[in-house]
């Protein structure tokens, strides 16, 4: 009996020590996984070579090898490249910042041939792009690049009849950088034998609205993507199958036009994200996951994801803000918090059960109260900031903006909806521009389509690079981080949320169409 006595407290004291662990665990934020690739520069300067001397009068304009005795990383090893970043940057500024060789439909060696000879100003750069219009956008950083051209509706030889009247957005990027993901679909795809001779790995897959052909040049991972309907063609929308001949004439034109090596870099492993150690008196929320009973795809649940995916500044200016359905049981801005990631949308994301949910994250602002010195704010000027130093990528009229962060550990994009396209125009809120973590960036508004369009929120949601391109996760995790931040203090798990049916409010079809612009695939 004394042996038991003595081990019975123990096992009590053990069993408390565990309970109160998985208690700490539970709600445990961890930061994401990444791999760092690495690049083969040689293979590169060996096909630059190439193709220089397809034009045998600039060939001594380069010089491929290096006299001194540097790191392979130092940009005087690779003199070649230096020389052709000095040449592209006037057309692709910052473009020896990428950290990736860069691959884009300009051929480098006819335009270096005609500047040459004093004829290149003669013709415009569309000429040596196979007919696609100067790049809307390219950004080049630590992570590597992204650009995007367009091909005006009628425009290159040999294109067969197409009734979008848009002109057709070609993305690419190339990363240094890939979001370990527990991707359920990834890798999968069918090879396209027109371009199998040229790239031996491509693969052609549709996923979360785009046409995506993803392949592996230098050791490095590059996706072209084309946002199109999945469907048969309509007029103001662009099926994916009118995409393919698009994309493949603009993989066709792909050359080497710049780039340069950087130090190599290591695998990011996921650690436990850093959280207030003080508690927050008011602050509550539901877990990852747990969305309105019944509001999934065909009565489908949410997925729990506790990544920070970036530490981030909290989109909105001020607090209180709240974290809840918009088309779901309607309630009084209040805490707890609600994911709503996964909710029912005609929107693909693959990190979502059967596919299909809302991409991101609905925010609404608290009550407008008056400031300290008696000053009173407008209910409808409530500032939305960035939540990042990033590049925006936005075209003029698109009512998203999205903001790309390119650096040593992260590449990864944040997209804001709602906001009045106007009202962006105006401010200058287009392709290419710089702005600052905290920079305010527009207003809380209600804009889908045309005003009143949807409730006064704002939509917030993050996109990862992997080997299938750009992908949505869920923010939820990576929201509630930032604003516990931004109330300096922790907030308190609670739920799941009882098991009662949803009382649908204003939730979209599940075989609705996509409305918005190809920056704006993402749900209200």
């Amino acid at each position: 009996m004394k042996a038991v006595r003595l081990v019975a407290p123990w096992l009590a004291a053990l069993a408390s020590l565990l309970a109160g662990s998985l208690a700490t665990s539970a709600d445990e934020f961890r930061t994401p996984s990444l791999s760092a690739v690495r690049v083969e520069w040689r293979a590169v300067l060996d096909q630059l070579r190439a193709e220089i001397n397809t034009q045998p009068s600039i060939t001594a304009n380069f010089a491929f090898a290096s006299q001194r005795r540097v790191p392979s990383y130092d940009p005087r090893s690779r003199p070649a490249l230096v020389q052709l970043n000095a040449i592209t940057s006037q057309l692709f500024p910052g473009i020896g910042r990428s950290s990736v060789p860069v691959l884009l439909p300009f051929d480098t060696a006819s335009y270096l041939e005609a500047r040459q000879r004093g004829a290149a100003e003669t013709l415009s750069v569309s000429h040596y792009q196979a007919s696609f219009r100067p790049a809307d956008l390219f950004h080049a950083g630590a992570a590597g690049y992204d650009a995007m051209f367009a091909l005006e509706p009628g425009a290159g030889d040999g294109m067969p009849e197409r009734t979008f009247a848009k002109p057709v957005e070609v993305h690419i990027t190339g990363s240094l950088l890939l979001y370990d993901l527990n991707d359920r679909l990834g890798g999968k795809g069918e090879p396209v034998k027109s371009l199998s001779a040229q790239y031996p790995d491509l693969r052609r897959v549709i996923r979360e609205g785009y046409v995506r052909y993803a392949f592996t040049r230098f050791g490095v991972p590059y996706v072209v993507s084309i946002h199109c309907l999945d469907s048969t063609p309509r007029l103001r929308r662009l099926a994916c199958r009118e995409a393919y001949p698009v994309a493949e004439r603009f993989l066709k034109a792909l050359r080497i036009a710049g780039g340069q090596p950087s130090r190599p870099r290591r695998d990011i492993a996921s650690v436990s994200a850093e959280r207030p150690a003080s508690l927050s008196p008011d602050f509550t929320y539901r877990p990852s996951g747990d969305i309105v009973a019944n509001s999934g795809y065909r009565g489908q649940s949410g997925r729990p994801d506790l990544t920070v995916y970036s530490q981030i500044r909290f989109p909105l200016a001020k607090a209180p803000a709240f974290v809840h359905s918009q088309s779901f049981v309607r309630r009084a801005d209040q805490y707890p918090w609600q994911d709503n990631f996964c909710e029912a949308r005609s929107f693909e994301v693959g990190q979502c059960a059967r596919g299909f949910g809302h991409q991101g994250q609905d925010i609404r602002p608290g009550a407008c109260l008056s400031n300290k010195g008696g000053e009173s704010c407008d209910p409808k000027r409530q500032a939305v900031v960035a939540v990042r130093d990033g590049v925006v990528i936005r075209s003029a009229g698109q009512q998203g903006v999205t903001l790309q962060v390119s650096t040593r550990t992260e590449h990864i994009r944040f997209r804001y909806m709602h906001m009045n396209p106007s009202a962006m125009d105006a401010d200058g809120l287009l392709n290419g521009r710089r702005v600052t973590e905290g920079e305010k960036i527009g207003v809380v508004s209600n804009y889908l389509d045309h005003p009143n369009g949807t409730s006064r929120h704002l939509h917030f949601d993050v996109q990862v690079f992997t080997r299938d391109g750009w992908l949505w996760v869920n923010p939820y995790t990576t929201l509630t981080s930032a604003y516990e931040r931004l109330i300096r203090g922790r907030g308190r798990e609670i739920g799941p949320e009882p098991p009662v049916a949803a009382a649908v409010a204003d939730a979209q079809p599940e075989d609705a169409i996509q409305r918005l612009d190809p920056q704006e695939g993402g749900g209200n």
